[in-house]
């Protein structure tokens, strides 16, 4: 990973407090504390991979900034705009599993009265440490930067996004958006849609995005539809578009060629983080062929959302986002397995 990284994800990373299954993770004992947030989840998954790539956030000085500055150094993710905030904690989110696995989120823990670090990474800090990640240029340099909704919820932090969207598009890099729709972020209920202010916040990265990953849920609320191809025909710039679905089929558009795929049966043991597994195998992809958003075959195409879809499947198999993350090797082994 000496390399200059070719992936950017910028946003929150944080603790996921996994509650007992079918119990409380506020009150239950037995909760199972695990490093996560989805732009963080993302990072991990790139460097397990193999892909260079960077990551942009704020953490408190605790002992869960401690942690992930251990696991990004192991793990080779570059940290050199990672910011550290003297006040503000990281944050812990109270996450409940159901007895198939599944999660739902319930609120934070660790709250001092001033909010958390990742509400306040600062636009400024991260405009001058950004610029050795971009000093060799696009030819060496990164591709992409993707970017979530969540920032957008807390001012400092969507002034920092904005920042980096200029600084990567100034730069030629590619978007990659995961709406990731968290309500507990914005403060309302938890199985609450986004309301007509919030969408009013999100549609403008909608229209900056080149490659747009959304659940079915949030396809339905953002473009009453689930159909790839639509969504990306109601956005001007005609991104590439992939639905994801749980335990039903992937579905995707991108260049005018729209395919599907059968998620891999497995044992799920925890759900959390298959999503940012799956955009991490899909990025990883990306920055081998380069060309594939712009001239793609549909074989290329599905291969490639074969690989993604696998690294999700394997992420199921455990507890927590990272720690079950796959090596390209693994995934292929897995692959071979299934043919």
């Amino acid at each position: 990973m000496d390399s200059l990284p070719q992936v950017l994800c910028f946003g929150e990373a944080l603790v996921d407090r996994l509650g007992p299954s079918g119990g409380d993770p506020a009150t239950d004992p037995g909760c199972d504390d695990r490093l996560g947030g989805a732009p963080a989840n993302v990072a991990c998954a790139l460097a397990r991979l193999g892909t260079p790539v960077a990551f942009l956030g704020r953490l408190g000085r605790d002992p869960i900034g401690e942690a992930f500055a251990s696991l990004l150094a192991e793990r080779g993710v570059n940290g050199v705009a990672l910011q550290w905030d003297p006040q503000r904690p990281s944050r812990i989110v109270l996450v409940r599993r159901d007895p198939s696995g599944e999660r739902s989120f319930g609120g934070f823990a660790g709250d001092r009265g001033e909010g958390f670090a990742d509400q306040a990474i600062a636009a400024a800090e991260l405009d001058e440490a950004i610029d050795p990640l971009l000093a060799a240029g696009s030819a060496a340099g990164p591709a992409w930067l993707l970017i979530g909704t969540i920032p957008l919820a807390s001012p400092l932090a969507a002034a920092a996004l904005e920042c980096a969207l200029a600084r990567a598009v100034a730069r030629s890099l590619r978007i990659a958006l995961d709406v990731n729709w968290r309500p507990t972020f914005w403060g309302v209920a938890a199985a609450d849609p986004p309301s007509a202010q919030v969408l009013e916040r999100i549609r403008p990265l909608l229209a900056r995005a080149d490659l747009l990953k959304l659940a079915a849920e949030e396809a339905e609320w953002l473009f009453a539809s689930r159909d790839p191809a639509a969504i990306a025909a109601a956005l001007p710039q005609a991104p590439a578009v992939v639905v994801t679905d749980g335990g039903a089929p992937l579905r995707w558009h991108c260049a005018g060629i729209s395919g599907s795929l059968d998620p891999y049966e497995v044992a799920v043991v925890d759900s959390t983080g298959a999503g940012d597994a799956f955009l991490a195998g899909l990025l990883h992809r990306l920055c081998l062929q380069p060309d594939l958003l712009d001239s793609p075959s549909p074989d290329a195409l599905t291969a490639a959302m074969r690989f993604a879809n696998a690294c999700g499947a394997l992420v199921c198999g455990g507890a927590g986002a990272i720690d079950p993350q796959p090596s390209a090797e693994a995934v292929q082994r897995f692959l071979e397995a299934w043919a």
